[in-house]
């Protein structure tokens, strides 16, 4: 009979540098984004100059290579960073992820010209990166994107629409994917936009349901000329670009959702240990205790599975799909474990009084972003395909 296993690594436990990071973020997570967190949520109010004192206290630089700047350390590190971060606010968290993620692309592909002008300031906190791949008619089909870059001698000229676009309008360098050949992934060019550039503006501001300190934005580009020197890789190289950006991203997603998920068990144990009714603690009643039972295991299993998932990248291992599972477990986990958190705390988890359901409506998106979790079945189930035709019959 034929058999299929998995021999990665199972013991995902942190080494005392990443406990000493970890503590690290939690304490610079509360001490930088703690004060105005609910009225930032309730105003919608993101503030630049909180993400540059995460920079200076080393939280933006993660993955960036010490040459340029940055900490030099793998993405399970970068994990557990992001999840401290996101137990406090899953927007700022986001945040940080996503400035990651042109730090992230410039390593992989980037010259070197590239790398010195961009990635110390990112590293740094000092620089608010952004990535431009959505479109009003692609979102997860993203290899029929139609903004389009057009070669004028030393220079591309992009025209376009971009939607969904993380703190669009804040950013200082947008990586933008964008169509130079034909149709599909091969005719997708990966560049590098300024946020000062002639012909970039910013079209509306999404209202949201949860991630409200986490502008979204409207990217417009109309006759955007930015130098050739500004495209990253070779032309027809960025879905590529974008492919390996969206995996590492489904990692980080993941790590900000399981901070989502021990924020609202937190508060959800802690208040079902006091609460008490018929003279008891509503804990001791099996009705809330196995819910919270639930709770602490979905969200250690999403925790496992991200560590898995980041553990596979750095050694350079195929992650692909362990990558989409870890998205796919962690968010429908923070999705289901904070409902739960509202649940316990029953009318009071319902009121702005207590921070659950913040985390319940910052959540959902959770389960869109990096793909929606119907996409992450589908990629999971065609590496399954793939698996099981190299195993052969039984």
């Amino acid at each position: 009979m034929a058999t299929c296993h998995d021999d990665t690594p199972a013991s995902y436990s942190l080494t005392e540098d990443q406990i000493v990071l970890q503590r690290a973020a939690a304490d610079a997570a509360r001490a930088v984004l703690g004060d105005t967190l609910k009225q930032d949520d309730e105003d919608e109010c993101f503030r630049k100059d909180y993400f540059h004192k995460l920079g200076e206290l080393g939280l933006c630089g993660v993955p960036c290579p010490e040459q340029y700047g940055g900490l030099g350390l793998g993405y399970a590190e970068y994990v557990v960073v992001l999840e401290e971060i996101a137990k406090v606010s899953a927007s700022y968290a986001v945040t940080v992820a996503v400035s990651g993620l042109p730090q992230i692309i410039l390593a992989a592909f980037g010259d070197e010209a590239q790398k010195e002008r961009w990635l110390p300031g990112l590293a740094a906190g000092e620089l608010l990166g952004a990535f431009a791949l959505s479109e009003p008619d692609s979102g997860s089909d993203a290899a029929s994107l139609r903004t389009a870059a057009v070669r004028d001698g030393d220079s591309y000229v992009l025209d376009g629409t971009k939607f969904w676009i993380t703190h669009g309008g804040y950013a200082d360098i947008y990586v933008v994917m964008a169509r130079t050949g034909g149709p599909g992934a091969k005719g997708v060019s990966a560049f590098l936009v300024p946020g000062d550039a002639p012909g970039l503006s910013f079209g509306k501001k999404e209202q949201k349901m949860g991630m409200r300190a986490s502008p979204t934005v409207e990217l417009v580009l109309d006759g955007c000329r930015i130098p050739a020197s500004n495209r990253v890789g070779a032309e027809g190289a960025g879905f590529t670009v974008a492919m390996d950006a969206l995996d590492g991203g489904r990692i980080t997603i993941g790590a900000v959702s399981v901070g989502l998920c021990q924020a609202a068990l937190d508060v959800a144990g802690l208040y079902a240990t006091v609460r008490k009714q018929f003279g008891r603690p509503i804990i001791d009643f099996q009705g809330v205790g196995f819910m919270l039972a639930d709770m602490a295991c979905r969200t250690e299993a999403a925790r496992l599975l991200v560590h898995k998932a980041a553990a596979l990248r750095d050694a350079h291992r195929p992650y692909s799909q362990v990558a989409a599972m870890a998205k796919c477990v962690a968010t429908d986990a923070a999705m289901a474990v904070t409902q739960d958190a509202v649940q316990v705390l029953g009318g009071y988890g319902y009121t702005r009084e207590y921070p659950v359901e913040r985390y319940m409506r910052d959540a959902k998106v959770m389960q869109i972003v990096e793909g929606t979790n119907q996409v992450q079945r589908m990629v999971i189930s065609r590496h399954l395909k793939h698996r099981y035709q190299q195993a052969g019959p039984c």
